[in-house]
């Protein structure tokens, strides 16, 4: 029998991802007490969780047992039954972010209907139930377009550039768009990819992060340099945007918001994911306080804690290379011979190409040479299928 010390406030989280293994890992520092839901045994978490329900994200009972072994629930990814989650918060669990947040973001055109609606800036876009809606707004917005799934896609998975008319046909059924509701964006040719990791706890107080600028390869994210190189009025905008987007969304917990910045230095909101973000790993090393931390004490009502950037920062992503199989790693010696380096594993047992197997950062004196010595370290770490 688990021993629960029930002078300690209880979080479940449901998934063990990295990211729910890095929140645990401050959630500990702080003495909560942490059940973790996932269906895979040894996933990132199991080995530093107090509990772990093996079950599917989408097994509903098992979803209750983690609501009635906790004093509230957060949630490491989007694609879970929001319903259930609406359904607990109607019997009075907490749900941070609430189940209403989970429920529009997970929902690209459910997402983006709300924010225009909020006269918040974002690309234009339409609903695309039937193949006839593409061409038409290719002839609208012209080409290229960005063919997107509202829902189920992360990491470039369920995107698609259409480069011009004859690509239309091949792109809707690629995406299932018989079956699976998409839409199409008008493609920005932008100048930057930016982000910013922003805070809002139960009382409605809002921080924000240095903001990040990111780079991405293949759909996936492969950099992010922090500060971003943009004027201070630009910055002065977006952290106001972010502060809007949270409360549009009345977010508790940390937040992504990732924008384009065009070439004539206007604003776009792209997408919105509630809770810890890739692009906010730089925190760890870069930040006062981590984001992981930061989401802890937002969803349990401690003080929001200061996000002031110690030094600049470079995170790069470490991604799963050669064939799927166990994983494998090489070179991490070699990597933290670096001045600056640190490097987190995710111990995901199987490694497959394009899968996020950890990151690396690096601190420094000026973000040039933080993105020198990243590009090294990343040229010496690897984790392959063995």
């Amino acid at each position: 029998m688990n021993y629960i010390d029930k002078t300690r406030q209880k979080i479940g989280i449901i998934g063990g991802g990295q990211l729910g293994k890095m929140m645990i890992l401050e959630a500990k520092k702080l003495g909560f007490y942490v059940t973790i839901l996932d269906p895979t045994k040894s996933c990132p978490a199991s080995s530093i969780a107090d509990q772990h329900i093996v079950a599917d994200f989408d097994d509903s009972k098992a979803i209750r047992e983690l609501a009635d072994k906790s004093d509230l629930i957060t949630y490491e990814f989007e694609h879970i039954d929001a319903e259930v989650l609406k359904e607990l918060e109607a019997e009075d669990y907490k749900v941070y972010p609430t189940a209403r947040s989970l429920e529009i973001i997970q929902n690209k055109y459910h997402q983006k209907t709300l924010l225009k609606q909020n006269q918040i800036a974002v690309p234009d876009f339409i609903k695309a139930e039937v193949i006839e809606d593409i061409y038409k707004t290719g002839d609208d917005f012209g080409y290229p377009l960005m063919l997107k799934s509202c829902t189920g896609g992360y990491d470039g998975k369920g995107n698609l550039v259409i480069k011009n008319e004859t690509e239309v046909e091949k792109a809707f059924h690629k995406l299932a768009g018989e079956k699976n509701p998409l839409m199409v964006e008008r493609y920005i040719p932008f100048k930057k990819e930016i982000s910013i990791i922003a805070a809002r706890d139960l009382k409605g107080e809002m921080r924000v992060y240095p903001i990040g600028e990111n780079d991405h390869q293949d759909n996936i994210l492969f950099e992010t340099k922090v500060p971003a190189e943009i004027s201070a009025e630009l910055k002065n905008k977006a952290e106001s945007l972010a502060k809007e987007v949270l409360e549009v969304f009345a977010g508790i917990g940390i937040f992504c918001v990732e924008m384009f910045l065009t070439e004539n230095d206007r604003l776009l909101i792209n997408e919105i994911a509630p809770r810890p973000h890739n692009s906010g790993h730089y925190t760890i090393e870069g930040c006062v306080t981590s984001q992981f931390e930061q989401h802890i004490r937002a969803i349990t009502s401690l003080p929001l804690g200061d996000t002031g950037l110690l030094r600049p920062v470079v995170m790069r992503n470490i991604l799963g290379s050669g064939n799927e199989g166990e994983a494998e790693i090489i070179g991490l010696e070699s990597a933290l011979e670096i001045k600056g380096v640190k490097v987190h594993i995710y111990q995901k047992t199987i490694s497959r190409p394009g899968r996020k197997m950890g990151h690396l950062t690096v601190t420094a004196n000026a973000l040039k040479i933080a993105a020198e010595q990243a590009l090294k370290a990343s040229q010496l770490i690897e984790i392959r299928g063995g």
